[in-house]
Parts: structure tokens; C-alpha cells; sequence
């Protein structure tokens, strides 16, 4: 009997490819098309169906990479057709059959009436319920001749990632466009089918598996294959009863929300994206519409601003969707950013603006965080989800785990502060479910809290590039809601699931940290520029808000809220996780770098406009201070006259061996003749930070191919060849107008120059490198070394509002994974009574190793400057490159974060008539973030201040302005309770965030 498993199976198979779903729609006529290519970017709807048209015949290529082209459709319903469901069906040379990711249409009838997307998985047009014949047909197709990209491995180089470098040559050739019958028995048959198919490769071998064969043999027997649409019916009555067989009452429950995970930018421009958004949920809402229990949810306030913007009608037909309860905000985020690289203030108006948005816009504040595909996860964010008033989290990326599979499903994640959140993967290992039976197998096998919990969420649809949920999903859904031998699956909203959970599961596993993935390291340094754009605007919009903020408390200045709101959302929608990540082709981060040098041209404007206002008028050089502590003589959040700066001593400069030694009253350090540093001492402890007999600022060039993507990884097998960068094609030195002493250094290497100024300030810690790279390598990986004589068995990284500790050692699979890691500001290495950092302006990547010398024990940090991967971008960091970074000699957690505030926040200076104090002085065991005026336009004042150091103390802040009745708020402003801001505790890494009333 069993050797019939495979003939019954693959007959069925066959009949169900090869003869029942082309009969879906085999009564067909052709339409008549028109058509009209646009000679460059998108038009809105309304131009597009006004356009001239000329005749078009099916089988004809269309679209250039990047190009658009409308379709107009015209025909009469047969008198045939009467009494039937009667469609239109349109192929426009689909030839993958990933939806998202080639051509795609979105459907207008004549009035402008957006109706749904075309693409692979979705070909069918609804033209009536029920034909009476002889009705008039006209539709629009708004057809998008997107490039196939992602395409089967290997993922070669392609200059098709830019509109710019693409080929005019026509993509795609239209298959099919007519009018068709819908046999809906046919369809609903190949369900049957479908389903059953599935299910029986995921049981094991007994009654209920032979039973269903037996069914799907006896159905088979009973369909006439040339009279599929009249048999049917009766095909499907030998099927009646293994479909009505219910479900053992121990099931594990699938939670399904009808998803797309829609990229705000990756293989596409942000551009396509808006209509990518358009399309999908013009789909879904017409799929809520035809069905009575199917839930869709979508996160990204960005995605819903972008209909409302360009397609006004599509957003009409969101909201009364969403009033119903059908269409579901979620995630509470402006996007679905990428949450390891973003400041902490970044990851605090991801929320409040996502959350404004959503609450103006439906009433509605999502309670969770949604976040299916970013790379990683910062352990800061459980104390700010929970801060900013979520209840839940939501990730699947963590399964993409290289090495070690996550021990949990549902858990409690606790972050650097010990803040909580209640977390949740879906066990079926994927964000684009399509309820298959291996899936809904996979859901219920691999659920780890299977002894407590009953079910697991699934977000069901074509994603990535969007598509969504289709109409055999939900047919699926309906037939899997309760069957023997699966999962239960039934649509729910996140927020039910969630209260389930919790209610089951009253003692959840605890994970503690970051949730590290265990792939996609290489993220961290892909596409420099685009991270230092980001770092440089994140650190502008603090100085204009706390300027702007400053200036409107003591003169008549006008607080800029409408363009600081629209900047913070341009920086917001690029940290979306494949942009800052550096993993979106060519077009997407030309745009993006483009985007932040207008960005931070507006917010120099606006701090210009605001330290204007404060300085008055003059022409006295007048030095501004951004940062919360003292640098070059200006107060922290001040500003003071260059005259009343104390002059420094110069750094002494001396020749030793061809190479420099430069000292302050702090620090004495050695450049060798190579330019490297051989020695960095300590002049208060006597300490050297650079470990005996090596040398540091040693670029290191290594050879980069990873196993699979491209700008995504690095993989661990990079360190086995490397080339030390030690060549020197000039070096000078000498002391500047300042007194800092800088010795130049200049190399070169393959097709690429290198200059680097080393530089020591008087009365700084910080060596610091100021470094010009001219790239032109290929697969390669470019680091810079620090051997340091510090026996530290833990990294402390900087991330939002805090650090974390990683350890430096190997013992298991799960330490030897993170062999690169991410940082902000600093990486500090510490023992007892002596530390070093590593400070940066824009660098997010590193690794540590243990190294023994003779015994010794040293610890060697490597900062990540620059990579040269192929795909998606093939020109991915080619040419002139900036980095600055420096070395903290004698340091602690505290002294580390201050280095790295100044690298990041420096003084300036403007010309006016006086100094002026700070509006917020911050003393204690807490560090300013930002200083701004309440998002709700009342006037009230905010300050946001942390703990960076990972342990307890009181903050002090003070406000000298027309402000009264402090209240600590939470991260969207909202009052918690009264506060001293005198004299208030704080716990390790805590965020406070207090409310100043207007006076």
C-alpha cells in the first residue's frame, strides 16, 4: 500500500499544475489594449489615464529597467457569460514567481478607482460578481517595469541597481490579457486539493494519511480531465469528509495576520516603494472586502503618510478599513528601522513619531513593536519599548542564526537596565508564510514552549516586495481552521495573541542581552557614507533642537516643529533596516547620501538661525558647545567668547628614530617611522595602552567572499588572509596654530591611497586619526588594529542610552559567533585601574581577540572602516572615504562616553556680540540627550538625561529659563509622576526623561 504513496501524490500533483488551475479561468476572450510607455519617472493616476494611446498586441516586449508603462484595457462580457463571476486576467510576462520583485501593476477603472495589484501570485481582476453580458469593460494598468535582481545564487554584479547606469532594453513580454470566466468550483477544488496534498507529506504513515490518499485518489477517479469545470463538483464531494475531520483538541493554534512586510527601500528606490505601499494595500483592502474574517496588518507610519500623500483614494479605503477593525496598524514605528545603529534618541521619535502618526490619524496606538527582518536587536530597546508604552515584541529575523538556534519562541527579553518586554518569534521560521502544510508542520514541531503555550503567530503573504495575502491564503486559512493532522489556524489580531500568551505562559524563560543574529555582520560597515550621513544628521538635529530650544526660551526666536518634524522623519525612513545596513543597490544609497547632505544643510540653517539670535549681533568670534561637557573652553551647552578661552600649552613635538614623539601634560606617545604607534602612555599611572613589542593604527586588508550576500555578510574565514597595510609613501609632522601637534601619514595600496593625520591636543586623552581613504578594491575588508596591553575579559560597547558587555573569550559556539560586533560611540577595554577606548565619529563595526605573547595575556580591538562587496551595489564604497577615530589613553565608562560625545558633538564657532549661558545644566551620575520643546506645541520644555556608566546614582538638572513643575514623562511625553530634578535616583543605563511646564 505504501507504494502507492508516490503515484497517488505525483498524479495529483500533475493534475492539479497541469489541468485544474489553468481551468480556473479557461473561458476566456481576448481585451483590447492600448498603451503608452512613459519616457521617464511615474506620473500621478489622473495624468496616466489621460494619456494618448496607441494599439498594443499581446506578446509585444515592454518596459525598460525602471520604466513605467499604462496599459488601457477595453472589452465587452459575452452574452455567454452571463450569470457568472466573470474577471480579468492579466499576465505581463510574469517569469518568477516571487511577487515584488519584477514587473507589478496596480489596476484603475475609468473614474481613477484604484481596484488591486497585478503580479505573479495575483493575475485576476474582479470585473463583476455576477455577469448579465454585454457590459463595457475599461481598466487602467499602471505597469512597473522593475528589474529582476534577486535572482538564484550566486547574486552577480549588476549595473541594473540605478536608473541611471541601467539598460534601455525591454524587460518583459505580455503573456496574456483578457476576460475570463472565474470557474469558482474549479477553484476552490484546487484548494481542496492543495491543502490535503500538503498535509499528507506531514504525517507520518496511518490511518489518517492513508485515508486522505485514499480521498485524493477516489477525487481524481471522479474528474473528468477534458470536463474539469463540470466535474468538479463531484470531485470535490469525494473529499467532503477527510476535510471535515477535526482537529485533536491539543493543537497547536496558528495565529495568522495577513502581512507583506513591505521594504521601504532595497532592490527598488524609495520611490517605487510609495507605489509598491499603493498597490498592496489597494489588494488587501479588496481582499477584506470579499471575505469575512481575514485580518491584514501593517506596520510603518512612513508607508501609510506615503498613500495619504500619492494616492489619496487607496488611503480612503485604508482608513475605513482600519475603522472596521480589519486593517491594523502595527508596530507603533515610523519604519521598520534597523536597531543597532540608530542613537538612542533615533530609536525614542521612531516611536513617538510613529505613534503621533498613528493616533491622529485612527485613534489607535499600536502595543507592540513589530519587527520581522532587521539584524539584530539592541538590548537597549526592552527599557525603551517600555518606556515609550509597548507591551509586546515581535521579531522572526533570529532563526536566520548561523550556529546556535534560539532556545525560545515566547520569552521575556530583558534588556542593559533589566527592563522586561514580552517577546514572541513565530516558530515556523518565516515573515512570508503562505500557510503551507510544511509550515503549519514546522509551527507546531518546532514551538519550544509547546509543555505551557497553545499557539504561535504566522504572518501569512507575499512580502519583501510586497503582494500580501491572496485569496488562496485565506481559502487555506478557512480549510486548515480545524483539521485533523494540522495546526488550528484562524486570523486574530497580535494584540489578542499577545494576552493569551501571557496569561499561559505567567512564568516565561528569561533571555538576557542582545539578541545577536548570527549572519548579516558585515552590516555594520557596508556603504560608509550612508552611516556617516546618518550619524552626522542624528547628531545635527539634536544641536538644532537644543538651540532652537534655547533660543525660543530667551529671545523671540520661533521653534521650527513642522521642519524639524519632516527632518527627523527624512533621517527616520533611512534608517529603515536596508538602508543604514548598507544593503540596497546602487540608486537607494546615492538618494540616501543625498538626502542627508540636504538634511544637514536645513538643520545648519536652523542652528545658525537659532545661535544667532542667542549670540545677537556682532562680529566677535564666539565658540558654541553642543556637547554636556566642557570642551575648548566653552561650557557645556553654552557658548562663551573666543577671548575668555585659556590659552593651551602645545603639544611638544620631537623626532625619535624617523618617526615623532608627541606629549602633553597627559599622554606621551610614539609614531614609528611607518606611522604606526609603538607606544601611548599614561603619564599619571605610567601605563603604556599599546601592548609590548606591537604596534597599532596598523591597517590590516583583508580578503572578503562571503558564502552567500554579499554586502549583508563577512564570514569568519576573512582572517585567515590579510595583507598589513605598513608601507609609507610620506610622512611629516608638525604643530598647528592650536598647539596640537599633527603628524601625517601616507600610504598607498592595490588601486587605493590612504592619508591619515595623527593628532594630540593639548590636554586630551584622545589620539586621534583623521583619515582619507581613496578606495578602489574589490572584495576586500579594510580594518585598523589596536593591540592593547589590558587584560579585559569583557568589551563595553557603547549602544542607546548605555553599553553592553561582550566577552573576549571563545568558550562556546554562542561567544565564538559574534566574532564582529557593533558599537556607537566607543569601545572601551578595561582592567582594574586602567582602561583604553576606542572613540569614532561614524564607525559601527568591530572584533576583539585574546592574544598571548610569552604569557601575556593582551586584548587586540579591530575598528570595521570599509568594504568593497558587488551586490547589490557593484561600486559599493568606491572612492574618497572619511573616518575619524581615536585612541583613549587611561580611561574609564564614563571618560569613554565623554571622548565620544566631543568626537561626535564638537564645538563650533559663530560671530556675534556675546557668550550665553545654558538653558539645562546636568550634574551627577547622569548624561544629557537631548534638550527639545514637547512634541504637542504646548511649549513645555523636555529634557532627556541616562545613566551611561551601569550603576546607581542621582541626576541633577537644572533649567534657567521660564519653566516650573517638573514631571517626569514617558518617551512620548506623557506625564508618570512628579519629580525633584535636583536630587533623583537613577538605576544602571536608566533613561529619565522630564517635563518643564511654560511658564
Amino acid at each position: 500500500m505504501h507504494d502507492d504513496i508516490p503515484l497517488t501524490t505525483g498524479r495529483a500533483r500533475r493534475v492539479l499544475d497541469e489541468r485544474i488551475m489553468p481551468a480556473v479561468h479557461a473561458t476566456s476572450v481576448p481585451l483590447e489594449v492600448a498603451w503608452h510607455e512613459l519616457p521617464g519617472e511615474p506620473v500621478p493616476p489622473a495624468e496616466g489615464l489621460a494619456l494618448d494611446w496607441t494599439p498594443y498586441e499581446v506578446g509585444t516586449p515592454w518596459g525598460a529597467a525602471w520604466g513605467t508603462t499604462w496599459f488601457r484595457l477595453t472589452g465587452t462580457v459575452p452574452a455567454a457569460y452571463a450569470g457568472q463571476r466573470v474577471e480579468a486576467v492579466v499576465d505581463l510576462g510574469f517569469d518568477k514567481n516571487m511577487p515584488g520583485f519584477q514587473c507589478e501593476g496596480l489596476v484603475y477603472r475609468a473614474d481613477g478607482t484604484p481596484v488591486k495589484s497585478i503580479n505573479p501570485r495575483n493575475q485576476w481582476v474582479l470585473v463583476t460578481e455576477r455577469a448579465e453580458g454585454g457590459e463595457t469593460v475599461e481598466l487602467f494598468v499602471e505597469a512597473a517595469s522593475n528589474p529582476v535582481l534577486l535572482d538564484y545564487h550566486p547574486f552577480l554584479p549588476t549595473q541594473e541597481g540605478d536608473v541611471q547606469t541601467s539598460s534601455s532594453k525591454r524587460l518583459y513580454t505580455s503573456r496574456r490579457m483578457d476576460l475570463a470566466v472565474f470557474a469558482s468550483e474549479v477553484h476552490e477544488l484546487s484548494l481542496d486539493l492543495e491543502v490535503l496534498l500538503e498535509l499528507q507529506a506531514q504525517l507520518p504513515d496511518g490511518p489518517r494519511r492513508m485515508r486522505i490518499l485514499q480521498a485524493l485518489d477516489d477525487a481524481l477517479d471522479r474528474l473528468d480531465l477534458q470536463r474539469i469545470a463540470e466535474t468538479a463538483a463531484d470531485a470535490r464531494a469525494a473529499l467532503v469528509d477527510v476535510l471535515a475531520a477535526p482537529a485533536e483538541a491539543s493543537a497547536h493554534t496558528v495565529s495568522a495576520i495577513g502581512h507583506a512586510h513591505i521594504d521601504s527601500a532595497w532592490l527598488w528606490p524609495v520611490r517605487e516603494t510609495i507605489r509598491k505601499v499603493a498597490r498592496t494595500t489597494s489588494t488587501m483592502t479588496e481582499l477584506i472586502d470579499q471575505t469575512d474574517d481575514f485580518l491584514y496588518g501593517m506596520s510603518s507610519a512612513q508607508q501609510y503618510a506615503w498613500i495619504k500623500e500619492h494616492r489619496p483614494e487607496v488611503y480612503a479605503r485604508v482608513r475605513d478599513a482600519v475603522a472596521a477593525g480589519r486593517f491594523l496598524p502595527l508596530g507603533g514605528m515610523w519604519v521598520e528601522s534597523d536597531t543597532v545603529m540608530p542613537t538612542g534618541e533615533s530609536i525614542v521619535r521612531q516611536f513617538s513619531q510613529g505613534q503621533r502618526f498613528f493616533e491622529r490619524e485612527f485613534g489607535i496606538r499600536p502595543k507592540g513593536v513589530w519587527l520581522p527582518d532587521s539584524f539584530g536587536y539592541s538590548p537597549a530597546l526592552p527599557q525603551l519599548m517600555r518606556r515609550a508604552g509597548f507591551e509586546w515584541f515581535f521579531t522572526q529575523k533570529i532563526s536566520w542564526n548561523q550556529v546556535n538556534k534560539f532556545p525560545h519562541h515566547t520569552f521575556l527579553w530583558e534588556g542593559i537596565d533589566g527592563s522586561r518586554v514580552f517577546s514572541h518569534f513565530p516558530s515556523m521560521d518565516t515573515y512570508n508564510s503562505r500557510l503551507s502544510g510544511e509550515e503549519i508542520a514546522k509551527a507546531s514541531r518546532q514551538f519550544r514552549e509547546n509543555r505551557l503555550a497553545s499557539g504561535s503567530i504566522a504572518p501569512v503573504g507575499w512580502g519583501d516586495g510586497g503582494g500580501g495575502t491572496t485569496r488562496e491564503m485565506t481559502g487555506t486559512a478557512a480549510r486548515l481552521a480545524d483539521l485533523e493532522g494540522s495546526a488550528k489556524v484562524r486570523w486574530e489580531h497580535p494584540d489578542a495573541f499577545f494576552d493569551r500568551a501571557k496569561s499561559e505562559l505567567v512564568d516565561p524563560p528569561v533571555w538576557v542581552g542582545e539578541l545577536y543574529l548570527e549572519l548579516h555582520r558585515a552590516t555594520l560597515t557596508s556603504q560608509h557614507r550612508t552611516k556617516q550621513g546618518n550619524r552626522r544628521c542624528e547628531q545635527l538635529l539634536l544641536e538644532a533642537e537644543l538651540w532652537a530650544t534655547t533660543a525660543a526660551a530667551r529671545t523671540d526666536f520661533a521653534y521650527p516643529y513642522d521642519e524639524l518634524d519632516a527632518l527627523w522623519q527624512q533621517v527616520l525612513l533611512q534608517q529603515f533596516h536596508d538602508i543604514l545596513p548598507g544593503t540596497s543597490i546602487a540608486w537607494v544609497h546615492r538618494e540616501a547620501v543625498a538626502k542627508y547632505a540636504e538634511t544637514a544643510a536645513a538643520l545648519t540653517a536652523i542652528t545658525e538661525r537659532a545661535l544667532a539670535a542667542l549670540a545677537g549681533p556682532g562680529d566677535v568670534p564666539v565658540v558654541v558647545n553642543p556637547a554636556p561637557f566642557l570642551q575648548a573652553g566653552a561650557p557645556a551647552l553654552g557658548a562663551t567668547t573666543a577671548a575668555d578661552v585659556p590659552a593651551a600649552t602645545p603639544v611638544s613635538l620631537t623626532e625619535r628614530d624617523g618617526g615623532w614623539e608627541l606629549a602633553n601634560d597627559l599622554v606621551r606617545v610614539v609614531v614609528d617611522a611607518r606611522g604606526l604607534v609603538t607606544s601611548a602612555v599614561d603619564l599619571s599611572t605610567g601605563r603604556d595602552a599599546i601592548a609590548p613589542g606591537r604596534v597599532a593604527n596598523l591597517l590590516r586588508l583583508h580578503q572578503d567572499f562571503p558564502n552567500m550576500w554579499d554586502a549583508w555578510d563577512v564570514d569568519r574565514y576573512y582572517r585567515n588572509r590579510v595583507e598589513d597595510l605598513t608601507d609609507v609613501t610620506g610622512l611629516r609632522a608638525a604643530v598647528d596654530d592650536t598647539g596640537a601637534a599633527r603628524v601625517v601619514v601616507e600610504r598607498a595600496f592595490g588601486d587605493s591611497t590612504v592619508t591619515q593625520e595623527i593628532v594630540l591636543a593639548p590636554g586630551s586623552r584622545t589620539l586621534e586619526f583623521d583619515q582619507v581613504t581613496d578606495w578602489h578594491e574589490t572584495e576586500k575588508f579594510l580594518k585598523v588594529a589596536f593591540p592593547l596591553d589590558v587584560r579585559a575579559e569583557h568589551t563595553v560597547a557603547e549602544t542607546q542610552f548605555g553599553a553592553q558587555k561582550r566577552v573576549t573569550h571563545t568558550n562556546t559556539s554562542w561567544e565564538a559567533a559574534k566574532f564582529e560586533t557593533s558599537m556607537h560611540r566607543y569601545v572601551l577595554v578595561e582592567e582594574p585601574g586602567f582602561g583604553v577606548a576606542l572613540v569614532n565619529d561614524s564607525i559601527h563595526g568591530f572584533d576583539t581577540t585574546r592574544d598571548a605573547v610569552d604569557g601575556h595575556v593582551t586584548t587586540t580591538v579591530r575598528l570595521s572602516l570599509l568594504r568593497a562587496p558587488r551586490f547589490p551595489d557593484p561600486e559599493t564604497d568606491q572612492g574618497v572615504q572619511t573616518h575619524r577615530y581615536g585612541i583613549v589613553v587611561g580611561t574609564d565608562q564614563l571618560g569613554a562616553t565623554a571622548a565620544g560625545v566631543v568626537m561626535n558633538a564638537g564645538a563650533r564657532t559663530v560671530t556675534g556680540g556675546h557668550g550665553f549661558a545654558p538653558l539645562v545644566r546636568v550634574a551627577g551620575d547622569v548624561v544629557l540627550s537631548s534638550v527639545k520643546l514637547a512634541d504637542d506645541r504646548s511649549g513645555d520644555l523636555v529634557v532627556r538625561v541616562y545613566e551611561p556608566a551601569g550603576r546607581r546614582g542621582t541626576g541633577h538638572v537644572a533649567v534657567d529659563g521660564p519653566f516650573g513643575d517638573p514631571t517626569e514623562v514617558t518617551l512620548l511625553e506623557e506625564p508618570l509622576a512628579a519629580i525633584d530634578p535636583s536630587a533623583f535616583a537613577v538605576s544602571a543605563y536608566e533613561v529619565r526623561t522630564v517635563r518643564f511646564a511654560r511658564a
